[in-house]
């Protein structure tokens, strides 16, 4: 095997919060393009290129090493980010299919135009009566294979128009948003968190008047349906279904992760002469952000105005497709309430999981080449022997 082959294959980065799954593949990037470590790679594509001839006229300045995701995750969300190198982002689109397991902390009393806390509020509902009892109970009905429907806020199409669209111009969408099937394996509580006992606070801003008006009278049709729901599921079991989804996880945008373009395609590829865009979240489902037309004002500190909320700490393990900010929105319409995702962390996709012994923290990057090459040679050593005991070779 070359040494440009040594360094190809998939490994797991430990995404930040507060950048695009796009943005970390940037600065990996930028890190490698620079790097002696991946100059044998360079060179073996600069070769391969000039070997081609005239088929493929592109300038060796441009470079750059090969790099991709196998499923984006939201600016807001940290962990797992599955990444491929050379040609092992040809193997990516098997990431987009396998289950993933997610911590999240959901937050009650508020509604936002993103089901979680970067978003802005378009509604508030009681709270007080929330306890742990109350939501190991109403999890039961989100086990197994349920139903989502995307959020009125989100990117997605309707007769050619995008249905935040609709919602900002006060409108409902012109036919029912179908639902998506998907499936959770295990949804347990981690922590429960009274009420002035965690950190976790609702955004400021309030979303416009327009908007406020039509996701109430959505979010009140959605109440109805789970509440439906619930009392199908307390005559039979197996009658299981559910309402709304978002971005993602997901993100945080697009389209659903299960159905993203190949990777020759796919904006999350970063190409050897392209990069890819920062405009991504956990599904392609994100919502847009508001027309500057459309300004909303910051609300008073809901912590002067409110008693605090209680949150909850979940982790599940879901199959493709899954929003988990459409659990936390419905979840606090189930409880008769609102609810937000307030923090989420991918601790695994696949093989692959939250370890700093398995996965290339962003520390590595910066304590310089010396410490991530090492790093990087022994996670696609792992990922190549763990495809030869595969393929019993």
């Amino acid at each position: 095997m070359s040494q440009a082959a040594n360094l190809e294959g998939v490994f797991a980065v430990h995404k930040p919060a507060g950048i695009s799954s796009a943005e970390v593949l940037r600065n990996l990037q930028h890190h490698f393009n620079r790097s002696k470590f991946f100059q044998p790679w360079i060179s073996a594509e600069r070769e391969r290129r000039q070997q081609e001839g005239g088929k493929r006229r592109r300038r060796d300045k441009r470079l750059q090493v090969k790099l991709g995701h196998g499923g984006t995750l939201d600016p807001i969300a940290t962990g797992v980010l599955v990444t491929g190198v050379g040609k092992g982002t040809k193997q990516l689109n098997g990431f987009l299919a396998c289950t993933k397991t997610y911590e999240a902390v959901i937050l009650f009393g508020v509604a936002t135009d993103s089901y979680d806390r970067v978003g802005k509020v378009v509604s508030h509902a009681p709270y007080e009566h929330i306890t742990r009892e109350k939501v190991e109970e109403a999890l039961k009905a989100f086990r197994g294979k349920t139903m989502q429907r995307p959020s009125i806020f989100s990117a997605l199409k309707v007769q050619g128009k995008k249905l935040y669209e609709y919602a900002r111009e006060g409108k409902e969408p012109p036919v029912e948003i179908a639902e998506r099937p998907v499936e959770v394996l295990n949804l347990e509580i981690v922590e429960w968190y009274e009420p002035g006992k965690h950190e976790w606070k609702w955004p400021t801003q309030e979303a416009g008047a327009e908007e406020k008006t039509i996701a109430k009278k959505m979010i009140a049709q959605e109440k109805d349906l789970i509440n439906e729901d619930l009392k199908h599921g307390e005559e039979n079991d197996s009658l299981k279904r559910k309402t709304p989804p978002i971005p993602d996880d997901h993100a945080q945008g697009t389209a659903p992760t299960t159905q993203e373009p190949s990777l020759k395609r796919q904006k999350t590829e970063l190409s050897n002469e392209e990069t890819a865009t920062a405009s991504d979240s956990t599904t392609q489902q994100q919502s847009a952000p508001t027309p500057e037309a459309q300004k909303s004002e910051p609300a008073p500190d809901s912590s002067e105005l409110h008693p605090p909320p209680p949150a909850v700490k979940l982790t599940m393990t879901v199959c493709s497709g899954f929003y988990v900010r459409s659990l936390a929105h419905d979840l606090g319409l189930a409880l008769g309430s609102n609810a937000i995702m307030s923090e989420l962390v991918r601790t695994r996709q696949g093989d692959f999981e939250l370890s700093p012994e398995r996965t290339l923290e962003y520390k590595d990057l910066e304590a310089g080449e010396e410490v991530w090459s090492a790093k990087m040679q022994r996670l696609l050593d792992d990922w190549r022997e763990k495809n030869k005991a595969k393929d019993g070779s």
